[in-house]
């Protein structure tokens, strides 16, 4: 969950927090890389609600017999990315058309993302591809990440242009995010606020439960009115999201993949209970790409029921893909480090 809520995080223009995620995000990619130690439990899937360990088959049979199909990634995992291709092509393989949504997208980027769609039927040259690639890297404002992550949605889409899949944004526009992330819901405009859909769903226990999440991303760090404004944009987006994935599945014969980061679909909640709220008939189901734990750990250590008051007790997912991780570095302890440095070039 810490590493999807990065997405968020990042929007909050306070000095200080914005020096917070840079660390976070780009410590791993810095100093000596670690020994990563063998774990048993990487690549296994697992049923989070019995335990067992099952094949790929078996959990394909179950992800085909439900309209929306979470796979949730840790967004920088590579390996996480090329399970989602894997399992797309299944779905292809098997005489499925599945739609793709995206969360890394907005919802107002569809009409862009279905234009290379389109480009599809024609034969380019390589020369043509890659100014059509350039230009839709632009207009989606992807022209300032980095190639590698720009490269691993691109897969993904070049896949649904291949097939003529239906491809989608979810989530709201980029500059709406950072005002509500900047001012809160109680700050901006009404012409901003009416831009926002809301599901009007909420939970005050769920509120304080990611606040405290939102605290511990920040290695303990923050305040209240920091939060507050976190979980505004948290909770604008969740809405957005959901309301656009059921719209999806009303336009949609085959199912509907969403990809989307693992925080926003943990025990079920944040878009998938907003998601039952619009259209309790639409079959729902969370395949959880989830990095080993540092260090070896067993199955029942990742499918820890929820322990929160008023909700069920469900596991993380409906299923959890165990992948080697990305990094074996501390961020906090980074973090402290960083600080630590300032504080002395400071004296």
């Amino acid at each position: 969950m810490f590493s999807d809520l990065h997405h968020t995080i990042r929007l909050f223009l306070i000095p200080a927090a914005c020096c917070l995620v840079f660390l976070l995000q780009s410590c791993a990619a810095t100093g000596k890389k670690p020994v990563q130690p063998e774990d048993p439990l990487a690549g296994k899937i697992v049923d989070a609600r019995t335990g067992a360990i099952i094949p790929f088959s078996r959990l394909m049979a179950d992800l085909m017999d439900h309209k929306v199909i979470y796979l949730s990634e840790k967004h920088d995992n590579p390996m996480h990315h090329a399970i989602q291709h894997r399992i797309i092509q299944h779905l292809l393989d098997t005489g499925l058309s599945p739609a793709l949504g995206f969360e890394f997208f907005a919802f107002y980027d569809t009409a862009l993302l279905l234009n290379f769609v389109d480009a599809g039927g024609h034969d380019h040259s390589e020369k043509i591809n890659a100014m059509m690639e350039t230009d839709m890297r632009r207009q989606l404002h992807w022209d300032r990440q980095s190639d590698r992550m720009w490269q691993y949605y691109f897969d993904l889409l070049k896949l649904a242009r291949d097939n003529t899949l239906t491809a989608a944004g979810l989530d709201l526009p980029g500059p709406l995010k950072r005002r509500i992330t900047r001012k809160g819901l109680a700050g901006i405009t009404r012409l901003e606020k009416k831009q926002i859909f809301s599901t009007g769903y909420d939970n005050p226990v769920y509120a304080q439960h990611m606040k405290a999440v939102f605290t511990k991303v920040h290695c303990g760090m923050g305040n209240a009115d920091m939060q507050d404004r976190l979980y505004d944009t948290w909770t604008a987006r969740n809405d957005t999201m959901a309301r656009s994935i059921t719209l999806l599945a009303e336009e949609t014969t085959g199912p509907v993949v969403v990809i989307i980061g693992n925080g926003h679909t943990e025990y079920s909640l944040g878009v998938m209970d907003r998601v039952k709220f619009l259209n309790p008939a639409l079959s729902q189901v969370n395949l959880a790409l989830t990095e080993v734990r540092p260090k070896p750990a067993d199955i029942e250590d990742y499918t820890v029921p929820l322990d929160l008051n008023g909700f069920a007790p469900l596991p993380p997912a409906d299923y959890i893909w165990l992948t080697p991780r990305v990094s074996y570095e501390d961020p906090c302890k980074a973090f402290k480090k960083s600080l630590e440095k300032m504080k002395s070039a400071a004296d």
